[in-house]
């Protein structure tokens, strides 16, 4: 069977979107075996079941195998590790497919159904939820769960093919640690609101002996998806207003030249990379080599979300260590959003497949989500072992890790914007490519400006 490729205009047309980002297939190192665990005794394990566990049980999906395809790759020993817990509670049992390194989902999915092989589960960023959900995705519009995450469901014509696994935010990740033995004073981040601001700040820590206090990496995704992101996210916070603005530069209404935030985008790029550790051959950057930077204190500042946190773990940094989100700051303006937040939301999405999965499989995958949303330990897991941010309220474990307490208590705090923008699953890879040139000097302000502006008119 082969993917009928929807035209993006139609995917804005039809979808209700609150949340989406291009995250986490391509992270390079798996998190390490979470202890917490062992936390959950076999008591613990006995009365968290809860409904998830009578419903395999009442409709005998003990034995029943469904598979997982996972695009979070630092999480993927984690999620190996839920595997075996829901199989010892429930008797069903979860092969967790790793999406390769530097692997694009939407092209492992699709390729997953064209050969006949497609996952039972399936994490996908959001355009792909879009992009697949009604021809192949189960439609989960009556699961209980959306009571606890209904705020931050994606739903296409009114319908939820899909379940919000967690919230992920980026920005700058700051080590303040770091920055505070360089200054030889206490750091308060909240200072950090303008383009001003973090120029003042990168100046004196040159001057106080860090010469090159930034990390920016040099992966497509990372600079297409995340880094680049942040033009169409900041249009005014909201997707809605993400996809308003991509309407305008596919129409050619709107001209990147033009566009404020782009231009605000590519002066903060060119301070950053005025203080990249990786500056003197961006492109030979070695992502498991970024977080060794920021962990050891060479550098303060690392353009990247929260999902990196398992790199960060495994380069030495500890969970009661100093580490937060700046903004990415776009201008001057100390009272604009993009300057005071950083963006978090529902990032990644779990959908079930409606077209070669069993009715025993979809039902297996059903009590999957349940027991991830409703049972003790598959919440404590969601959170503790694979350190993510749960969307569903009515998980009150908090996460373990600093990036992650950083985002909860910047929602919590109204320091958050919620847009995740929606584009084709090639935009990482073309408009990564293009900033790749950009970096390492390969390209002028004015031949991105011209990348951007061809990408998005060639979407009509």
């Amino acid at each position: 069977m082969k993917v009928k490729m929807k035209k993006f205009i139609a995917l804005l047309s039809v979808a209700s979107v609150t949340i989406g980002m291009m995250a986490g297939c391509a992270s390079k190192t798996e998190e390490s075996d979470s202890q917490t665990t062992d936390t959950l005794t076999e008591s613990d394990a006995s009365d968290s079941t809860e409904s998830s566990t009578e419903e395999a049980a009442s409709t005998d999906l003990s034995g029943v195998e469904i598979s997982f395809l996972n695009s979070k790759g630092e999480i993927q020993s984690a999620l190996e590790e839920v595997a075996t817990r829901f199989e010892a509670e429930t008797g069903i049992k979860v092969d967790v497919i790793a999406c390769g390194a530097g692997e694009v989902p939407y092209t492992k999915i699709t390729s997953s159904y064209n050969s006949g092989t497609a996952p039972t589960m399936a994490m996908l960023d959001t355009t792909d939820i879009v992009a697949l959900a009604e021809e192949y995705a189960l439609d989960l519009s009556d699961e209980k769960w959306i009571a606890e995450c209904e705020s931050q469901v994606t739903k296409v014509n009114d319908k939820v093919y899909s379940f919000p696994f967690c919230i992920e935010g980026r920005g700058l990740i700051y080590n303040k640690t770091a920055i505070e033995k360089t200054l030889g004073t206490d750091f308060d981040p909240t200072t950090i609101n303008s383009y001003d601001a973090l120029k003042s700040l990168l100046e004196t820590l040159r001057t106080k002996g860090m010469e090159n206090p930034v990390v920016i990496s040099k992966e497509d995704w990372s600079l297409g998806a995340h880094q680049l992101g942040f033009i169409y996210d900041t249009y005014d916070g909201t997707t809605a207003g993400s996809t308003e603005l991509i309407n305008k530069l596919k129409s050619g209404e709107l001209n990147p030249a033009d566009y404020e935030r782009f231009n605000e985008f590519v002066d903060t790029m060119d301070l950053l990379l005025e203080y990249n550790i990786n500056g003197k051959d961006p492109l030979g950057a070695l992502y498991e080599q970024d977080p060794i930077f920021l962990a050891d204190g060479e550098a303060a500042i690392w353009a990247n979300g929260c999902w990196a946190w398992p790199n960060i773990e495994d380069s030495g940094a500890s969970t009661t260590d100093e580490y937060g989100f700046l903004p990415f700051v776009l201008g001057n303006d100390t009272t604009d959003f993009a300057n005071t937040s950083i963006q978090a939301a529902p990032s990644k999405q779990v959908m079930i497949d409606n077209v070669q999965a069993t009715p025993e499989q979809q039902e297996a995958a059903k009590a999957f989500l349940n027991w991830i949303v409703y049972s003790e330990s598959g919440q404590q897991m969601l959170v503790e072992t694979c350190a993510l941010i749960p969307a569903c309220s009515n998980n009150s474990y908090e996460p373990l890790d600093p990036l992650g307490r950083d985002i909860k208590t910047k929602m919590a705090s109204g320091n958050t914007y919620n847009s995740s923008f929606i584009a084709p699953s090639d935009h990482w890879s073309v408009m990564g490519a293009a900033m790749q040139k950009y970096i390492a000097k390969q390209s002028t302000k004015e031949e991105l400006t011209k990348s951007l502006a061809d990408y998005w008119t060639s979407q009509k």
